[in-house]
């Protein structure tokens, strides 16, 4: 075994409630002619439908459109690793040890009783998708995870980065996330594994981090640590076997860093800027300049603006996919359930109230100002399209905006367990209002681990995924954009092809990944009309 890698022997793989327990399995076969397949790969036919709008006084002028696409979905999945920034921390050791639960397939003992491994939480290890009906007409469903060939969170080969030095069962033990028994089965799995050194710039995080900060990448050069990143990736993959690499961000949030003319808004200009050291390069895009360089996919799962409009230019460059912004996992999430159910329902809210405190090393973090500011914003943009959608309610006669407060307090004795507590402050008609009160507590970094999962499954399977229109079948098969916006559903503030904006509410966001999983497999998007039910 690496020094900075977990990896197993594949018999050791282990069914488990997530499913078959090993990669690229499927279960759902279409019978189509807008499908075909080869050893290695699945071909599909799709037509795609919408429609282009123009509003002429007062009238909408609607032209329906279609667009024929065949896709191709190479169905071998590679072994992956994946490294993440900020292994040792709370996230990441408690992704390190659920995933060597399952596949080791530990239970272990509780207050409560006897707990198997599972993966709880994700939506392609333990959510279903709709695949039709049946003779009845009753709805009939598939495990997500079977309807594609997948890469599994079994066979994950992990390592990454760290600022503390601490070997995972130790950072594990600090982190006080997981039940006793388990830790205690899962160390010997956790000991041999060390983070490698990672970058540290201590302007980008609280001061109050410098503490665990005994394990960095020597020297101020920045494009020095952008070489050693890319070297530490390779060595990696060289060591581990591997076919294919994913780098993850999930260490502190950073502050958010100034775009600056010259230095950050163009891909040339940000790399002089990082060959001359320039203040405003954050390590989180230290990284990721890293890995589009050397063509890996790069996701970043906390709040900073990581991906500055010159490093967006840099992926488009080399065709390397981003994704992000920021872990979308409890409180978040309700919001873009809750606000979108409010506006799509014609009640207007006009305020919205977060508050939270928590206690864990995220929290320590975001007591100081800057780091705060980078997760409200995120926060804070998750209602933006829901706003947009409704000229009605929001206009400029009645306000195009809701007022969203957002307070985050460190409060180190609920540990992990975050406290949320949110006020809806509505409109009804005639003068009328209505207000929803939350209050929800959430172990943070267990409902973070499986959008880490979800992430790293969902992104490695969209670079298995390639196009072309069907009027240009002269042409090769090409990849997604870049910044993959697929990922929107397990992320705050999503990351769009610069000119797009983003789609923020939870249902579209699942929909959308939905039908394109649909499409690869030569079913229409999803129909909800149910005429079995509603017609003679």
């Amino acid at each position: 075994m690496a020094p900075s890698a977990m990896q197993h022997s594949p018999s050791h793989a282990a069914t488990s409630a997530s499913g078959y327990g090993k990669s690229g399995f499927t279960s759902v076969s279409v019978d189509t002619d807008k499908v075909s397949r080869t050893d290695d790969a699945i071909y599909s036919n799709y037509t795609y439908e919408n429609a282009t709008v123009e509003k002429v006084d007062g009238q909408y002028k609607v032209k329906p459109t279609t667009v024929d696409y065949q896709f191709k979905v190479d169905t071998k999945v590679p072994k992956t690793g994946i490294m993440l920034v900020g292994l040792g921390g709370n996230n990441g050791t408690t992704f390190s040890a659920a995933i060597e639960a399952n596949r080791h397939n530990i239970s272990f003992e509780t207050k409560t009783g006897t707990v198997e491994p599972n993966y709880y939480g994700s939506v392609t290890q333990a959510a279903t998708i709709k695949l039709g009906v049946d003779k009845d007409g009753k709805d009939v469903y598939a495990p997500f995870n079977e309807v594609v060939p997948f890469l599994h969170p079994n066979d994950f080969v992990i390592g990454g980065w760290d600022i503390s030095s601490m070997n995972l069962a130790q950072a594990m033990k600090r982190a006080q996330v997981l039940d006793y028994d388990l830790q205690r089965q899962v160390a010997k799995h956790l000991e041999p594994v060390v983070p490698l050194p990672s970058i540290y710039y201590p302007d980008f995080i609280a001061a109050n981090q410098e503490d665990r900060a005994d394990n960095v990448v020597p020297g101020t050069d920045k494009w020095e640590h952008v070489e050693h990143i890319r070297k530490d990736i390779r060595e990696f993959k060289q060591k581990n076997d591997l076919e294919k690499v994913i780098v993850l961000w999930t260490a502190n949030t950073e502050r958010y860093s100034d775009i600056i003319e010259g230095v950050n808004d163009t891909a040339d200009n940000l790399l002089k800027s990082v060959k001359e050291s320039h203040d405003e390069v954050a390590p989180s895009t230290i990284f990721a300049i890293a890995s589009i360089l050397e063509g890996v996919p790069y996701i970043n799962g906390s709040p900073q603006n990581t991906f500055v409009p010159g490093c967006i230019e840099l992926a488009e460059r080399h065709n390397a996919f981003i994704g992000g912004d920021d872990f979308k996992s409890g409180q978040t999430k309700l919001k873009s359930v809750l606000a979108q159910y409010l506006v799509d329902a014609g009640i207007k809210p006009v305020s919205i109230a977060s508050y939270n405190h928590l206690g864990n090393n995220d929290g320590y973090n975001l007591s100081a100002p800057k780091q705060f500011r980078s997760k409200e914003i995120s926060k804070s943009s998750v209602v933006d399209d829901m706003i947009e959608s409704n000229h009605i309610l929001y206009n400029e006669k009645s306000g195009k905006s809701v007022d969203h407060c957002i307070v985050i307090k460190y409060v180190p004795a609920v540990g992990d367990s975050k406290v949320a507590m949110d006020e809806y402050h509505s409109e009804l008609m005639l003068g009328g209002h209505n207000t929803v009160s939350i209050h929800n507590v959430c172990e943070d970094s267990l409902l973070a681990t499986p959008l880490i999962i979800d992430l790293v499954v969902v992104a490695e399977f969209l670079s298995r995924v390639s196009y072309k229109r069907k009027d240009e079948q002269d042409k090769d098969f090409e990849s997604f954009h870049s910044v993959l916006s697929f990922l929107s559903y397990w992320l705050k503030a999503p990351l769009t092809r610069p000119g797009y904006e983003p789609v923020n509410g939870l249902n579209k966001q699942r929909v959308g990944l939905e039908n394109l999983i649909r499409a690869l497999v030569g079913l229409g998007p999803h129909n909800d009309l149910k005429f079995e039910e509603r017609m003679w």
